[in-house]
């Protein structure tokens, strides 16, 4: 094996042990935030660049954005909070065209908007690749930028790529965790609303309409949850003797 078949397999290497880090992650209890951390700093560690950048789909807003969510890099020019409309600048050209992007040199590329932090923080190059789900669904651009002129090989892109395919699903999954666990807490909050429900009716001969104002107005006078006043409620019927 000659040296460029082991710096290759070197590399190869350092991707996979990327992959499988963020494969942990799928199946962890981490809260998004720190998800989106992890992963743009193993890729940064694995492909060596100055900066990775990673960017979601904002779909609570109209119309939709693609918002700045994590980097590694500390300079608060570039941390600080960023958004772009769907198609501006290089992160809207992957997103909407669904493919990577590699560019040379960023201050000689119209669609880099943002020269003037590029030129301070000595950036070059960059490769930019969409975050795919099921259905060809890009939910995200993930960027990495060097500080010195680089050619990404269609190997290193493909890999990246990868790496960035296997965060979207880390993304996804986390997303679904928590729904999943707000619709949980929104159905045991409805069994313990009915239970409190029927005390009222019960102690008071009131309707059912009649108790779930009653609860409502509990709620808004003591600031505490719905949820809290019918445990309080329930709680209060157990010590009854």
């Amino acid at each position: 094996m000659n040296t460029m078949e082991i710096a290759s397999q070197e590399t190869h290497n350092r991707y996979i042990k990327a992959l499988m880090d963020i494969s942990r992650v799928i199946t962890s209890d981490l809260y998004l935030e720190d998800i989106l951390k992890l992963i743009v700093m193993v890729t940064a560690k694995v492909t060596g660049v100055e900066i990775c950048s990673l960017w979601l789909v904002d779909e609570s807003v109209t119309p939709p954005k693609i918002r700045l969510k994590a980097t590694q890099a500390l300079d608060p020019d570039y941390v600080k909070d960023r958004s772009l409309s769907m198609n501006e600048g290089v992160v809207g050209f992957v997103l909407t065209n669904k493919k990577p992007l590699i560019i040379e040199d960023v201050l000689k590329e119209p669609r880099f908007k943002e020269k003037d932090m590029a030129q301070k923080l000595g950036l070059v190059s960059m490769v930019g690749v969409p975050l795919e789900v099921k259905d060809e669904n890009v939910i995200g651009v993930l960027n990495c930028f060097t500080s010195s002129p680089r050619v990404f090989s269609e190997t290193e892109v493909n890999l990246i790529r990868t790496v960035a395919n296997q965060a979207a699903a880390a993304i996804m999954n986390t997303e679904l965790m928590v729904k999943t666990k707000v619709i949980q807490e929104e159905l045991e909050t409805r069994k313990l609303v009915e239970k409190a429900k029927e005390i009222l009716m019960h102690r008071r001969n009131k309707s059912g309409e009649e108790a779930y104002r009653w609860i409502q107005k509990r709620s808004m006078d003591t600031r505490k949850s719905i949820r809290s006043v019918a445990e309080a409620i329930l709680l209060s019927e157990e010590l009854e003797p």
